[in-house]
């Protein structure tokens, strides 16, 4: 054999090598699937079968969302669901309204409450307004997000639990607001 006719069987033998592993790419991709049906991992196929484990549906929590406001600025401060009814290890989203109604631009900073007490530690926030200060223009109203999770944890007994968050105006930001409120008065 020449070393012509042995380096075109070698090129030959590098193409259907290549083309193996081309195909070989194409297929795992089924493959994998296959895998992990018969294994369990994951349901392919029926995304609607993937059940957070966590949630517990035997039970329901009526989590009631209150707000109130403490300061100089007359803040308005609501949430736009009243309550919701959650089953514990549930992510849940309620979304609150604040509303700067004054003409200066002023900073509040909400902190959360919860009722009964021995809720607090089965309330776990992943997102909330109350992680950072809220600054508002005059006239500005802003939606809120907050995500929270009831730990399914939280007592038998506990069937509702009160959110409540009280808006603080930040000191320094409200000085010029309190002038023109005591222009109002007088």
């Amino acid at each position: 054999m020449s070393v012509a006719e042995a380096n075109r069987a070698l090129v030959r033998k590098l193409v259907v090598i290549a083309i193996a592993m081309f195909g070989f790419g194409f297929a795992l991709v089924p493959l994998y699937e296959k895998f992990c049906e018969v294994t369990g991992i994951r349901d392919v196929g029926r995304a609607d079968k993937v059940v957070n484990t966590q949630v517990d549906s035997s039970r329901t929590v009526t989590v009631e969302l209150d707000t109130n406001v403490r300061g100089e600025v007359p803040w308005r401060f609501a949430s736009v669901e009243r309550q919701v009814r959650v089953h514990p290890g549930e992510l849940v989203q309620v979304t609150f309204e604040l509303t700067n109604p004054t003409s200066m631009p002023v900073a509040a900073q909400a902190i959360p409450s919860y009722g009964p007490q021995l809720a607090a530690p089965h309330v776990k926030k992943l997102e909330c307004f109350c992680f950072s200060q809220q600054r508002l223009q005059p006239g500005e109203t802003r939606r809120l997000p907050t995500v929270f999770v009831i730990d399914p944890a939280l007592p038998k007994d506990v069937n509702t639990v009160t959110l409540s968050f009280t808006l603080f105006t930040i000191e320094g930001s409200a000085g010029q607001v309190s002038s023109v409120q005591d222009q109002r008065r007088g």
